[in-house]
């Protein structure tokens, strides 16, 4: 699930992601949320400048591979936050 909201602000976008712990241990909450943050940043040029953006993961990401993940937030990201 991602919330977008844009600024007039002139500056790069930020990110925020949200891991509850029903999507698993510590382990796998920090594993996830590094794979966001790769993905993230891959995207970044693409965001609008003055977004925040904020992604909460749901459990099933705990299970998704790097490429499933990364395609469904460039989707998401295209879809609310492109440039």
């Amino acid at each position: 699930m991602t919330h977008v909201v844009s600024t007039s602000e002139q500056r790069p976008p930020r990110f925020g992601f949200i891991v509850s712990k029903r999507v698993g241990g510590a382990v796998v909450r920090n594993t996830v949320r590094r794979r966001l943050k790769a993905i993230c940043a891959e995207a970044l040029a693409d965001v609008r400048p003055g977004a925040d953006v904020v992604i909460r993961v749901l459990p099933s990401a705990a299970s998704a591979d790097y490429s499933d993940l990364r395609t469904e937030v460039v989707r998401c990201l295209e879809r609310k936050a492109a440039a």
